[in-house]
């Protein structure tokens, strides 16, 4: 029996049913959110989840949040801070940088493993991610992981489906760990630095126990963030900046972190790309880019670097993905060669063995 596709399921059930009629069908879908992540040129027909939306369950005092994967990212962040918590990986819009009128939702978030500058210090939205309720690509409705933190025995998927940008399933219910919201910050900048000494930086400030929230470098300056109560912050600001004296870095009660978190310096045009490199290889990296006539930023205390500009910048770093596309042409993911791609491929084929959810999103 074919199913009359609705491709705004509002209900598991829904997208299960559809899903399992694609997979008989062989039919591929290409799974739709705020469109706020990476251009999606996927075949197929839009399975939209913007009608899988709201807050199941929040308790603020167990620092756990579950909601379906529609929900707007800005309304859990609204809620959260009404409580005194957040998203302790700071997640970015990217609203600015790609253009539109779309709102980020909380599946695309977790699809892309989203995270911002706090990264350094906490971690990564898998990290964040106690458990996870999904349809795979046979039309099975799975669950994994739990609503509390707990010891994990097998394998944990929602760690996997994280980053994986629906191309193994379709979340249908996300857990995550809150985190009280840091009362107070301070940002040491440094002005008129290169990306090499920024680096140099960073090394010295993420050796220490300070416990450094943010390292970037935008426009010729290097920033340090720290969080924390008053007290404590005091004392490790003092201490920072004893460290790094002899670069005379300026004090910031505040700082303008929500646009550096959502790359705003790059809003506009131009081919815009996300580059994972060892921090110790940005510079090298950012000089070659410089050679080529763009642009480069750097976050995570040098091992991600924003790079807006023209060629392929994956001749000089392989872990390159086309955030903007613009003028630019071919695949926005990096290729996979060797074991990376015969694991990738494995679970392609277990989670989704017609190869109907989101085909071809990589290479495209």
């Amino acid at each position: 029996m074919t199913v009359a596709l609705d491709l705004a399921p509002a209900s598991e059930a829904e997208v299960a049913e559809i899903i399992a009629d694609c997979h008989a069908r062989r039919a591929p879908l290409r799974i739709v959110g705020g469109g706020t992540r990476v251009e999606n040129r996927a075949p197929g027909e839009a399975l939209s989840l913007s009608r899988l939306s709201g807050v199941v369950a929040y308790s603020p005092g167990e620092m756990t949040l579950i909601a379906r994967p529609g929900t707007p990212l800005p309304e859990i962040r609204t809620m959260l801070e009404a409580e005194g918590q957040a998203l302790a990986f700071e997640p970015p819009d990217l609203r600015g940088i790609l253009g539109g009128n779309s709102t980020p939702t909380l599946g695309g978030m977790v699809a892309a493993n989203a995270s911002g500058p706090r990264r350094v210090l906490a971690g990564a939205c898998r990290d964040h991610l106690l458990g996870v309720r999904f349809v795979d690509g046979r039309g099975r409705l799975l669950k994994n992981g739990g609503r509390v933190m707990k010891n994990v025995t097998g394998l944990d998927l929602s760690k996997l489906l994280a980053g994986s940008h629906g191309t193994l399933a379709v979340l249908t219910e996300v857990v995550l760990k809150t985190l009280p919201l840091l009362p107070a910050r301070a940002t040491l900048a440094f002005s008129g630095v290169t990306q090499a000494t920024a680096l140099r930086i960073f090394t010295a400030a993420l050796s220490t126990p300070f416990e450094v929230s943010g390292a970037v470098h935008v426009g010729g300056t290097a920033y340090l963030r720290i969080e924390g109560l008053e007290r404590q912050l005091a004392y490790r600001r003092d201490r920072l900046l004893a460290l790094l004296a002899e670069h005379r870095p300026d004090v910031l009660d505040d700082a303008p972190w929500d646009a550096i978190r959502d790359v705003a310096h790059f809003a506009g045009g131009g081919p815009l790309w996300r580059i994972l490199c060892k921090p110790t290889d940005a510079p090298e990296i950012c000089a070659g880019l410089r050679t080529i006539g763009g642009d480069s930023s750097l976050d995570w205390g040098g091992g991600l670097i924003w790079y807006r500009g023209p060629g392929n910048p994956r001749a000089l770093a392989p872990h390159a993905t086309l955030i903007r596309r613009d003028t630019a042409t071919g695949p926005a993911f990096p290729p996979q060669s060797g074991a990376v791609a015969r694991l990738q491929d494995g679970l392609r084929r277990a989670f989704d063995p017609a190869g109907i959810l989101n085909p071809g999103l990589m290479e495209a």
